[in-house]
């Protein structure tokens, strides 16, 4: 039987470490990658004989080759989820930040996928790539640093990549996660009246999941999904849709007259 690999990038711990967990539920065998190596073998511990952890740098495209080179076939699915948050007014925003922020969340993306992408097509397999954005790469949130551009970045770059790589049988498109109660967001959702408030905002009433995430990426990545490619699927509970849902009405409006 053929061994199927998926690679998670950014799977020691939140929506990464959830993502290879489902992964490997689904039957792949499971690349599970992060900068932080500890972190990372402590969830392939947890999953078992099915999930192999590594650690390795995504900005740095040595690295990145390297731990590609290491697979014993080419990936079937590439799910690209590392990435930082470097938050602050952009009048305030240091350089270096802007510059780690656009370093792990674009460029990142782009050396896995493209690397895999040359492995996938010398092997001619075709396959799957979901890359991680954000809501905050479809609009523009104040105080989001360098985030929302390296977001909005990665829905571009995901869009380029379907149409160069379609023809070798390669799918690529991006989940864009909402208000999420997980990873990165977890000091956020930490305030319980932040948690209300937030969860107010959101059309479904409730915020999202790192299961609501990795359940997405792995429906893209499957042959459900077959004749989708280029897109963005926004997991926000409505959110980006919601946003005349706070703006004061007439009675009449109200009312539906």
């Amino acid at each position: 039987m053929t061994t199927t690999w998926a690679v998670i990038t950014g799977a020691g711990r939140g929506i990464g470490a959830v993502l290879a967990r489902h992964a490997a539920k689904e039957g792949f065998r499971v690349a599970a990658w992060d900068l932080d190596g500890e972190a990372v073998r402590a969830v392939a511990a947890e999953i078992g004989e099915e999930c192999v952890p590594l650690a390795v740098d995504v900005t740095d495209e040595s690295s990145v080759r390297a731990a590609v080179g290491e697979l014993p076939a080419a990936p079937s699915l590439v799910v690209n989820n590392a990435g930082i948050v470097r938050f602050g007014p952009l009048l305030e925003l240091a350089a270096a930040d802007w510059r780690a922020a656009l370093d792990v969340n674009l460029t990142g993306t782009f050396l896995v996928a493209r690397t895999a992408a040359e492995r996938m097509i010398a092997e001619s397999v075709g396959g799957s790539v979901v890359n991680i954005s954000s809501i905050n790469g479809l609009a523009a949130a104040p105080g989001a640093g360098a985030y929302t551009s390296s977001k909005a970045g990665v829905v571009m770059l995901t869009e380029h990549m379907a149409l160069e790589w379609g023809a070798h049988g390669i799918r690529v498109n991006a989940v864009a996660p909402g208000l999420i109660d997980a990873g990165m967001s977890d000091a956020i959702y930490a305030d319980p009246e932040v948690r209300r408030l937030r969860s107010g905002r959101v059309p479904l009433g409730r915020l999202g999941t790192a299961q609501d995430v990795a359940e997405t990426v792995l429906f893209l990545g499957s042959e459900k999904a077959a004749y989708i490619t280029g897109q963005t699927l926004a997991v926000d509970g409505g959110i980006t849709r919601g946003a005349l849902n706070a703006m004061p009405r007439a009675r009449s409006d109200a009312a539906g007259d």
